[in-house]
């Protein structure tokens, strides 16, 4: 297989790290990609990414970026328009797509002109959330430009109005609490690969996301007929509807006393996580397509104007 160069083994250079919240996440990430992509044939150089990285990449050159960074300034558009300005071709998805996602109120908006089911949301700052409550309880607060379960708040019924962390930011999203179960579809390409239902002892965080034993994944979800068939056509239809290229994963709430009324969007996370504990890879596991092909699939998929 000839790289973008001519090389017979195209050159990967992975980013990993960052500067987000999300950093050590990333490093593992970009660690076990790096890894599968040697196994499958590819030269593969492990970047973490800092200031310098527009400069790194004019050096290196390679044929193809992974994009294995998490958070903010690496799946939110920022690096991807550094890797169209160098005319590198990278996996996942583009400038606006990955913008749109990062935002979860725009990804708000793209849903429901879909015909997507969400829950009501706002924004609002952190001395509104703070002197009241914006949304009556119960409700979730929580950044609305981070992943990975960053900073969310459950306020309930009953409970007086949060008192939130000096590292939240000035202006945060405030949406309905949805009550249920969470499932998650990831879509590869153009096919939905399956339902995930993610078990946890409570709200799926941070901790339950990445740290061994914090969650259970049962895959594939023991889910009537019905609402497996509609995760796999939200999820296909949110990729789309937002423009996503190569690897998304959305994620559900579902209340099984409402039926299909109760399945609702979260989120579309355009960069989903390669740790050993993470969900996209183990959808595709089940499919037969193992992790290093999974990753090579992405190198292949991978191009500018995206």
């Amino acid at each position: 297989m000839a790289g973008a160069s001519g090389r017979m083994a195209p050159e990967v250079a992975v980013l990993m790290g960052g500067l987000s919240a999300e950093r050590e996440v990333s490093l593992v990430s970009g660690r076990e990609c790096a890894k599968a992509l040697r196994e499958a044939g590819y030269k593969v150089t492990e970047v973490d990414c800092g200031p310098d990285l527009p400069a790194r990449l004019s050096e290196l050159r390679p044929d193809v970026c992974f994009n294995a960074l998490h958070g903010r300034w690496g799946e939110d558009g920022c690096v991807q328009g550094i890797l169209e300005w160098l005319k590198i071709p990278y996996t996942h998805s583009g400038v606006l797509a990955s913008a749109l996602a990062m935002d979860k109120i725009k990804t708000k908006e793209v849903y429901r002109a879909a015909g997507l089911p969400v829950v009501e949301s706002r924004l609002a700052t952190k001395e509104e959330v703070e002197a009241g409550h914006v949304l009556p309880a119960p409700y979730v607060v929580k950044p609305y430009n981070e992943g990975s379960s960053v900073g969310v708040y459950i306020v309930r019924e009953g409970s007086n109005a949060p008192r939130l962390a000096s590292t939240m930011p000035d202006v945060v999203m405030v949406e309905t609490y949805a009550p249920g179960r969470e499932l998650t579809t990831t879509v590869m390409g153009d096919r939905a690969l399956g339902v995930t239902d993610i078990i946890t002892d409570g709200w799926y965080d941070y901790d339950a996301k990445y740290k061994p034993g914090g969650s259970q994944h049962e895959c594939p979800a023991k889910l009537p007929a019905e609402i497996e068939a509609a995760c796999l056509d939200y999820a296909l239809r949110a990729h789309r509807a937002l423009g996503c290229r190569g690897v998304s994963r959305t994620d559900f709430r579902w209340d099984e006393a409402r039926g299909l009324a109760g399945l609702i969007l979260l989120e579309t996370n355009t960069q989903p996580g390669m740790t050993p504990t993470s969900l996209a890879p183990e959808q595709a596991a089940h499919l037969g397509i193992g992790f290093s092909e999974f990753c090579a699939w992405m190198v292949r998929d991978a191009s500018c104007n995206r």
